[in-house]
């Protein structure tokens, strides 16, 4: 109908000007015109379908472009033995990666605080990953912390820079991959993964501070691998610590941390977890040598000294829970110490040697133990939230003793029993970036510490 019309009106055109067009030639005219309206409906055709193909090559050369600045946003899931943001170097097909963490947190001190105390805004680390695949069966992973915001913290040298840990992984077959370097110790659930988006509350548990020293690494090599599609392991080799620097607080003075480490004496650390089912999984590790490093100690005034060693076992045993919104987890951690009645003596010799007065930690326990238990509940789904978002309600009851038995004839030392019970909100806008409010209640045995209120952030990427 609307050809027949557009024929009529050039015809009305042509004829006032004189032209007199016969039936056959009208209708041949006809016919060219549609013709020519056909060849126009088919370049308009082409013309869209090439705007089409224009705009699909427009938007993949900006995903390249973007990919090369913003790589894509994957779910970050920790793999053999490594915390989630530290284990994106073994999705890599080959090349650089880049990851890291950070945390900062303000803390307000409320009950039992004394005058000496003060509240404290501190930017408590920027992590760096570096990591490097070298092919399918090598890869390079480090960390790299900055903690306290400065090597000088104003004067008082608690900022440090330091190497978390450096290794490398040969990965021969399922069961039996070798890794050597600077190591975490496969010990407890933070030491291994310790980024802020993984565990709740600002300050890591109490108990994997004082019972396992974490963060806790030493030079070493070892074998990793999963048996089977429940059981995995990690096995390491590692230079024992520094036994002459226990104290009354426990052995966390003793970390050797890579620096120049003594390497007189050889410890060995093991871990196996089972994946009971996709909701649970129990496990634990063991950490056993001599941390004696053949040094000398000065028994007494009189110069009598001794090379003691100073056999140490810590093992602990772990379980975690996880369904729905429902999250548990339990820990419990103990080690032996033998020779602390030497590592005492050799203590309170050197304070009297230097003629200073004692401090009331040069007495060594033999035996320093812990646990807590650990529930949490995420909200969000419930409150019909995004579902990449997390809104947890969490509390911790833990109790530690680092002096639960004392070598004869020292006395055991009471006021460091301590149990700590931590209440909070862990909230993820994002599965990368973490918010966090908490208050932890202190009661010791003897004396006081002030209880907290703790404000914080973190992120992971």
């Amino acid at each position: 109908m609307t050809q027949n019309i557009l024929s009529l009106a050039l015809l009305a055109l042509f004829l006032p000007m004189g032209f007199t067009l016969a039936a056959a030639d009208s209708k041949d005219l006809i016919r060219r015109i549609e013709v020519l309206e056909s060849e126009i409906e088919r370049l308009k055709t082409e013309r869209s379908d090439v705007d089409r193909k224009q705009a699909i090559l427009t938007e993949e050369v900006r995903k390249v472009r973007d990919s090369i600045v913003l790589p894509e946003k994957k779910a970050l899931k920790g793999a053999f033995g490594m915390g989630p943001a530290a284990s994106k170097v073994y999705g890599l097909d080959q090349g650089l990666s880049i990851g890291g963490y950070g945390q900062a947190w303000y803390q307000a001190l409320v009950e039992d605080k004394q005058t000496t105390d003060s509240n404290s805004f501190d930017f408590k680390r920027l992590i760096l990953y570096a990591g490097y695949k070298f092919n399918d069966w090598i890869v390079l992973n480090s960390e790299i912390e900055f903690e306290h915001a400065s090597t000088e913290d104003g004067g008082n040298g608690a900022g440090s820079v330091s190497v978390e840990f450096a290794q490398l992984d040969f990965f021969l077959r399922d069961a039996f991959n070798i890794r050597l370097g600077m190591l975490l110790m496969p010990v407890g659930f933070t030491n291994e993964t310790h980024e802020p988006n993984f565990y709740h509350g600002n300050e890591r548990p109490e108990v994997e501070i004082r019972i396992i020293p974490t963060t806790w690494r030493e030079n070493g090599i070892g074998a990793f691998g999963q048996i089977g599609e429940r059981l995995t392991y990690r096995a390491y080799a590692v230079t024992s610590m520094n036994g002459t620097r226990f104290d009354e607080s426990g052995i966390r003075g003793g970390r050797q941390n890579g620096t120049r480490s003594l390497a007189e004496d050889i410890s060995v650390v093991a871990r196996l977890d089972y994946q009971a089912s996709p909701n649970s999984m129990i496990g634990g590790s063991v950490y056993t040598g001599n941390q004696g490093q053949e040094k000398r100690v000065t028994l007494d005034a009189a110069g009598n000294s001794v090379e003691p060693d100073v056999d140490m076992t810590l093992f602990e045993v772990h379980a975690q829970y996880r369904k729905k919104g429902l999250e548990l987890r339990a820990l419990g951690a103990m080690s032996t110490i033998e020779n602390a009645a030497e590592l005492s003596a050799a203590h309170i010799a050197t304070q009297v040697a230097a003629g200073a007065p004692l401090t009331g930690t040069e007495v060594v326990g033999e035996r320093q133990k812990g646990f807590y238990l650990e529930a949490a509940y995420d909200f969000a789904p419930l409150l019909k939230m995004d579902a990449d978002r997390y809104l947890a309600l969490f509390h911790r009851f833990e109790t530690l003793d680092t002096h639960h038995e004392a070598p004869f004839p020292f006395a055991r030392d009471r006021g460091r029993i301590t149990r700590i019970h931590t209440s909070g909100i862990t909230y993820k806008p994002d599965p990368q970036v973490v918010l966090k409010l908490d208050h932890r209640a202190f009661e010791r045995a003897e004396g006081q510490r002030a209880d907290e209120i703790n404000v914080g952030f973190g992120w992971v990427f």
